[in-house]
């Protein structure tokens, strides 16, 4: 296994974000969080990014506990939100060369042009600013990052958010590469249909527990709608 939650739980003083969640991601999983907002599916994120410390069980990648090896486990991590924070006066391929340097990894421009290409960044925005960059252009320098740093997990929190349909099956579509190279993934998102389209496991999320968990090849689209819909009520 490569990302795991054991009894992980937050609380803000008396409100519990996230209650005694146990979960695993498996290499070459693409796991999704589903769940209204509040559910707890962002907490899950952040404490494995160790944004914010748990307050009892544990937040492991690769069996090392994140809240005491922050560092070593954050190398192994690519992070995309539903906003990602790029250079904006830099452009795609300047953003790409600088957050994989400070990841360690060294590149060649013309390495750093081919993982770019490799995600379907048109050649003609490779030296734009990003500031001119569509939210789907800056998903796609965000996977090419991931790509570029080899990452053994991928942290996704409602990536697809806003993109419209062409964009979001582009980013679907890489997601699957990076699935076939080995990435574990957990996705926070509210899209069933991508869950669904793109999710090896599915996990619903409420009030900070996980109240189901399914492999996406079990349900159908309906089917998993009126699920979701039941756990909501």
């Amino acid at each position: 296994m490569i990302l795991q939650a054991k009894n992980l739980t937050k609380k803000y003083g008396e409100h519990t974000a996230l209650d005694q969640l146990n979960l695993t991601v498996n290499t070459g999983d693409i796991y999704c969080l589903l769940g209204a907002n509040g559910a707890g599916k962002s907490t899950t994120i952040n404490l494995f990014l160790d944004f914010v410390k748990p307050t009892s069980g544990c937040a492991l990648i690769e069996g090392v506990e994140v809240a005491k090896h922050s560092v070593k486990t954050k190398e192994k991590i690519a992070y995309i939100p539903e906003n990602l924070n790029l250079y904006a006066e830099l452009s795609g391929l300047e953003n790409l060369q600088y957050f994989v340097g400070i990841s360690g990894k060294k590149y060649e421009k013309d390495e750093l042009i081919m993982f770019l290409n490799e995600v379907g960044l048109q050649e003609s925005a490779h030296m734009q600013r990003i500031k001119g960059y569509s939210k789907g252009m800056r998903q796609k320098v965000g996977i090419a990052i991931a790509l570029a740093k080899k990452a053994k997990v991928l942290l996704l929190d409602e990536p697809t958010s806003g993109l419209d349909p062409k964009a979001s099956n582009e980013f679907s579509e890489l997601l699957l590469k990076l699935k076939k190279q080995g990435t574990a993934t957990l996705m926070a998102t509210h899209d069933l249909f991508r869950a669904k389209e793109t999710g090896t496991k599915i996990g619903i999320m409420k009030s900070g527990s996980l109240v189901d968990e399914l492999s996406s090849t079990d349900i159908n689209h309906t089917n998993l709608e009126k699920l979701y819909l039941a756990h909501m009520n």
